[in-house]
């Protein structure tokens, strides 16, 4: 990782994924102009998909939700630059990508402060050929192995003592390689002991249990041992 520093700013970034101008790439407009946009998502706010010269990334500003959000839109309390949130999820995906998860790898994060406030930016490998498990869940039902492996994932998540603050159906993504992959690790951080590893669990299991009853996804009871049994496989 390197990192490009001034006084009012931060970049850090993977120089062996990205070819592009660090101090350029978190423009929209800079991928735009040089015709390199394939593709948007929205949710809090648009999510740029982009070609890279090394590979393709999902361009995201942080922004804030809940009633707060629509008052302070992108604003976040600026209480040093290794607390910044696109800083801690940089750092956090690094180590997971490192520890052998499979999680989008982080390419570049900014932070601009702004008196006592800064925005934030993130630039992650884009995943290739995926969908959600409550996409794939509501047309058909996934075969035992692809539940073992998501519980095999989930575990080498917690072996790295990273808690997943919103695990959930959503985040768990299955690609056309049929491999397994966890996204969104926005307020993740690490935390000691084991105690809470069977809470992290126990949220997954009710997301399932919501979206059988919201969406009528094909989860069943089986489905759930399958992924402790890939879990608790050594």
């Amino acid at each position: 990782m390197q990192e490009i520093a001034s006084s009012n700013q931060r970049i850090w970034f993977a120089p062996e994924l990205l070819a592009e101008d660090p101090q350029q790439c978190f423009e929209p407009a800079f991928w735009q102009q040089h015709n390199l946009v394939i593709g948007s998502a929205q949710g809090r706010g648009t999510t740029w998909f982009v070609k890279g010269q090394h590979l393709e990334m999902a361009l995201r500003h942080y922004r804030r939700g809940g009633l707060f959000g629509k008052l302070v839109e992108d604003a976040y309390w600026f209480t040093g630059w290794e607390k910044t949130r696109s800083a801690e999820e940089f750092l956090l995906l690094d180590k997971l990508a490192r520890g052998g998860v499979r999680v989008p790898r982080p390419v570049a994060a900014r932070a601009i402060r702004q008196g006592l406030t800064y925005r934030a930016d993130l630039l992650v490998e884009k995943v290739p050929d995926a969908k959600d498990l409550v996409a794939l869940l509501e047309h058909a039902a996934l075969p035992e192995q692809n539940w073992r492996a998501i519980g095999a994932m989930v575990r080498k998540m917690h072996e790295l003592q990273v808690c997943h603050t919103d695990l959930n159906s959503h985040n768990i993504l299955l690609d056309s390689q049929q491999q397994i992959w966890l996204i969104d690790f926005d307020k993740c951080y690490e935390k000691e002991g084991e105690g809470w590893k069977e809470d992290n669990l126990s949220r997954l299991h009710r997301s399932f249990v919501k979206e059988q009853g919201k969406r009528g996804i094909k989860f069943e009871s089986q489905c759930w041992q399958w992924l402790l049994s890939g879990y608790q496989a050594d």
